[in-house]
């Protein structure tokens, strides 16, 4: 069963392309930023609201794209936060060609973009030094941050308990598939989910930073000051930190149920009740 929430996570990044955009100058840049920051906000809304203007992607070239990679070097994005935004960047260009907005050239120049490899990432992040956003909030370019971005869509992309996320391991996943296998004990049926875009990239970049162990338990715990532990997240942690992270977004008391519940609001209005009621077990 394939339940997806809207791409938050692709309209943030897109937000950072428009903010690039609205840095880079006068002319094209502003008029580029502007049009796309107002596309991510659509992307973010969908499909609540209207649907994203495919225009917004009609002066966005090759160029901007390598030095929109550029610009996130010099400003010390996370290499593997780097990567991940540009492939939202390419998968939207992509569609606006489909759309007739780009040139089927113009995509292809676009896909010249490279990232970094894992290797070349790594030593990347280790030679410089990371001055990071926002150090004092949970982001995906902190270990910690990477963690909860998965702990995250886990709860509210796929509206699990949190006991179901404390037992998660490692071998349940299948990154290639884009799949999960779990046990769900209350109903003692294990299920098996299509993960989210939002998920399916949190895992990845999760995996790929190196922070994921090889096997045992997904999550790891951390320490206070974000140093994460080899020991597993226990129940009482996720909600602990389920609670920290409400509070950091003005949501005082938020819990891992509020986000179980909060799934199950969002796709009652768009599935069946016993869709609904497989789904979430």
């Amino acid at each position: 069963m394939s339940i997806c929430q809207a791409p938050t996570r692709q309209a943030a990044d897109l937000a950072r392309f428009a903010a690039f955009l609205n840095q880079a100058g006068e002319g094209v840049g502003l008029q580029l930023g502007a049009a796309l920051g107002a596309f991510a906000e659509s992307v973010a809304a969908f499909p609540d609201g209207p649907a994203p203007d495919a225009q917004a992607w009609c002066r966005v070239a090759w160029g901007l794209v390598e030095a929109f990679r550029n610009w996130m070097v010099a400003q010390g994005d996370a290499v593997g936060s780097i990567n991940v935004r540009l492939s939202t960047v390419k998968a939207y260009a992509k569609l606006a060609t489909k759309a007739g907005v780009l040139t089927a050239e113009e995509l292809a120049m676009i896909r010249t973009v490279a990232g970094y490899a894992h290797k070349e990432a790594r030593r990347m992040d280790e030679r410089r030094e990371t001055s990071r956003r926002g150090s004092k909030k949970a982001q995906p370019e902190t270990p910690q941050g990477r963690r909860d971005a998965l702990l995250t869509c886990l709860l509210l992309d796929h509206g699990l308990r949190v006991g179901e996320v404390a037992r998660l391991q490692v071998s349940d996943f299948d990154l290639k598939a884009g799949k999960m296998r779990f046990l769900r004990p209350k109903v003692d049926k294990v299920q098996t989910h299509k993960l989210s875009a939002d998920t399916l990239r949190a895992l990845h970049t999760w995996v790929e930073s190196g922070d994921a162990p090889r096997n045992g338990s997904l999550l790891r715990g951390s320490r206070k000051g974000g140093v994460l532990t080899n020991a597993r997240m226990s129940e009482r942690s996720i909600t602990d930190r389920v609670r920290v992270l409400g509070e950091e977004v003005s949501l005082e008391g938020l819990s891992a149920h509020d986000c179980r519940h909060y799934w199950a609001t969002y796709w009652a209005r768009k599935v069946d009740v016993l869709r609904l009621q497989e789904a979430g077990g």
